[in-house]
């Protein structure tokens, strides 16, 4: 096996030392330079100080000295609560995975004579994807003779773009291919926006579910004294007849 100079192998994050490289920031004690350029707590600029001066301000506002620009001469390092700012930090990098968007291409295949019924199905299909921020990659397939009129397919892919084109675009012109005619419809809105738009109605539909929960349950309240004044009523009636 090859090995670098320093006895690890190309790429390894293992070196015959022991031990592995860490990406961690080295923090108080581990900061090992006579000197640092100094920011506070606040983001203000202390300016250069000696460790020990840094380290002994970091006791005082009981804080972490943090490195955060190895690189420079002297190194940047900061006051901060480095336990809060890893938290921070790995909520803020889970909420940037769940917001990601990502690019899907959908897929819908047509016959060229396909019957009315089926093409208001297929093209609500369509429509779904494209409020989705989706791109749908139409298809539509030649069989025998059909193949010898290919001007069926492109005047159903045109209408079916023109019958979508609130909500998307044609990316990529209808091309034979094969058997087959593709055509690629891009959405106006993005990814994101649609995501977004999609949790924003979650949310209304479960406050409208929550607010008729909560009129039905003052109904069934209101409505308890008057089914106990409806039973008192009889009970009244014979009393006064005896």
């Amino acid at each position: 096996m090859t090995q670098t100079s320093r006895g690890c192998p190309p790429g390894s994050r293992w070196c015959n030392r022991g031990g592995s490289i860490s990406t961690e920031p080295r923090i108080n004690d581990r900061i090992r330079v006579p000197e640092v350029r100094l920011v506070g707590p606040s983001g203000e600029q202390v300016g250069i100080v000696p460790l020990a001066k840094a380290l002994e301000l970091a006791q005082e506002y009981d804080l972490d000295l943090v490195e955060v620009a190895a690189s420079a001469r002297p190194p940047v390092c900061k006051l901060m609560d480095y336990g809060k700012f890893k938290y921070e930090s790995a909520m803020k990098a889970r909420e940037a995975r769940k917001n990601q968007a990502h690019t899907v291409i959908k897929e819908m295949k047509l016959r060229p004579k396909i019957d009315p019924h089926d093409y208001d199905t297929k093209k609500g299909h369509v429509v779904r994807f494209l409020k989705q921020g989706d791109k749908v990659k139409i298809t539509i397939m030649f069989r025998g003779r059909e193949q010898s009129r290919p001007e069926l397919g492109y005047r159903l892919l045109q209408r079916l773009a023109e019958d979508v084109q609130d909500l998307g675009f044609v990316e990529s012109n209808p091309k034979q291919d094969g058997r087959n005619m593709i055509m690629v419809l891009g959405p106006h809105k993005k990814k994101t926006e649609a995501m977004a738009e999609a949790r924003e109605a979650q949310a209304a539909r479960k406050a409208e579910r929550q607010g008729h929960s909560a009129e039905a349950s003052q109904d069934v309240a209101d409505e308890a004294p008057a089914a106990e004044a409806a039973a008192e009523a009889p009970a009244a009636e014979e009393s006064a007849e005896a």
